[in-house]
């Protein structure tokens, strides 16, 4: 006999769960249930990134606590929320981006949910932007069928490129023939082809040869090999409810929307502890928490309303739990600002919202590209106290220890996970 550990294979930023058993290396015995065990190892992948940001950081007591964790083992964490999967260099809504996603520990993932022209739900984050999150254009029977076909630029009157294509201008099967690609275009591009690039200098093409597209039942069954969960959101119409589209008789209201989408989740089995439906429509959350209340009680309440002292207020607070809202979830900015010495505080609006018993859900850390010049919309509130990469790493400690969010969304879901397992959460 032998005391026979399997050490955490660290290569790089790649940390393997294993586990270390009394074993007998001279029986069959052993050597399956070793075989089982390593089977079973958790593994994620974070890359170099959140190691980047901490060595960015500003030196302090945060910057040592997570230097600290450089080796600790890693694992998926709920708290880490893919935002459209991981855009910051994987086209948004696609296979590609949730698969990368998960990899990097996000424990939770979103579909954002449209419909399209024979009322299939796709993962889009909005019905009108297939002209800037695919090839839609440049595929010519399908640019015809756009609300507004691509338009070249006109540099004699000014004139930018114009284009919108909605899931609802197309079936299914028209959807799923297109690629995704990173969210931009060209305003200045006179050729279809032009019109597909415009990707910030702080995101990449390099993932964009391939862009599979999902129908929201395929992410459905994605996330489950994945081993994560949903978050989906019911994305607002653009067009006029109920909705006929041309080929069929019966109008398709919102609720007949909302309800749709629960009802995938449970044909596919799925329980409703794991999913976390969300609406920027306040109407659409009562619904599922008075007509669906098994998904109702995790529903998510985008509150997108400007911070004024209305939507601020405890008031304002009390009336969304009296309803039954459970989780409220606005741009991080607005539950953030800053005390009389410049250091970011929870607000007014975060510190309402816990009082009336609200859970809280942060959108979305990495999304502004580099932190150097403030930290653009997603930080506004905080814009004097941001001024390097690494405070993104201050920003999360602050969502989670001082408000105390329940999970954040990442357009780079590494990072979360990072902080996550360093802090337990």
């Amino acid at each position: 006999m032998k005391l026979a550990c399997t050490l955490p294979l660290l290569i790089g930023s790649l940390a393997v769960l294993s586990g270390c058993t009394t074993t007998n290396t001279n029986t069959k015995a052993n050597a399956s249930q070793a075989a089982t065990t390593e089977s079973s190892q958790t593994l994620v992948q974070l890359g170099p990134r959140p190691y980047y940001l901490i060595n960015d950081m500003d030196a302090g007591t945060l910057k040592s606590t997570l230097q600290a964790c450089e080796t600790k083992l890693l694992a998926p964490s709920d708290f880490s929320i893919a935002h459209r999967g991981a855009p910051l260099q994987f086209p948004e809504h696609t296979r590609e981006s949730y698969v990368a996603a998960a990899r990097m520990g996000a424990g939770i993932i979103e579909c954002d949910v449209a419909f399209t022209k024979d009322r299939e739900l796709v993962c889009r984050h909005a019905q009108n932007d297939l002209h800037t999150t695919t090839n839609i254009v440049a595929v010519p029977e399908l640019n015809a069928k756009c609300t507004q076909p691509f338009v070249p630029a006109d540099s004699t009157t000014g004139i930018q490129a114009q284009a919108e294509c909605r899931t609802s201008d197309i079936t299914l099967a028209e959807f799923k023939s297109l690629r995704g690609k990173m969210d931009a275009f060209d305003p200045e591009a006179t050729t279809p082809e032009a019109y597909l690039g415009g990707t910030a200098d702080w995101r990449t093409d390099l993932y964009s040869t391939r862009g599979t597209l999902l129908s929201h039942r395929e992410s459905i069954e994605l996330f489950r090999e994945l081993g994560v969960k949903f978050t989906p959101e019911l994305k607002t119409p653009v067009v006029d409810m109920p909705f006929e589209g041309g080929y069929s008789q019966q109008g398709y209201s919102q609720q007949d929307y909302a309800r749709q989408m629960i009802n995938e989740y449970i044909e596919a089995g799925i329980s409703p502890e794991d999913v976390w439906p969300q609406s920027f429509l306040l109407d659409d959350v009562i619904f599922w928490i008075n007509q669906m209340p098994e998904f109702g009680r995790q529903a998510v309440f985008l509150d997108e309303k400007p911070n004024e002292p209305n939507n601020v207020s405890m008031a304002y607070m009390e009336d969304l739990a009296r309803q039954g809202v459970p989780i409220l979830a606005p741009a991080l900015w607005k539950m953030l600002t800053l005390d009389d010495n410049q250091q970011i505080v929870p607000s007014e609006y975060a510190i309402n919202a816990k009082a009336a018993g609200l859970n809280l859900i942060a959108w979305s850390v990495e999304r502004s590209g580099p932190l150097n010049n403030g930290g653009g919309w997603y930080h506004q509130s905080i814009t004097d106290a941001i001024n390097n990469d690494g405070d993104t790493f201050t920003v999360i400690d602050v969502l989670a220890q001082d408000v105390g969010v329940i999970g954040i969304f990442s357009d780079w879901p590494a990072t979360t996970t990072y902080y996550a397992n360093c802090m337990g959460l």
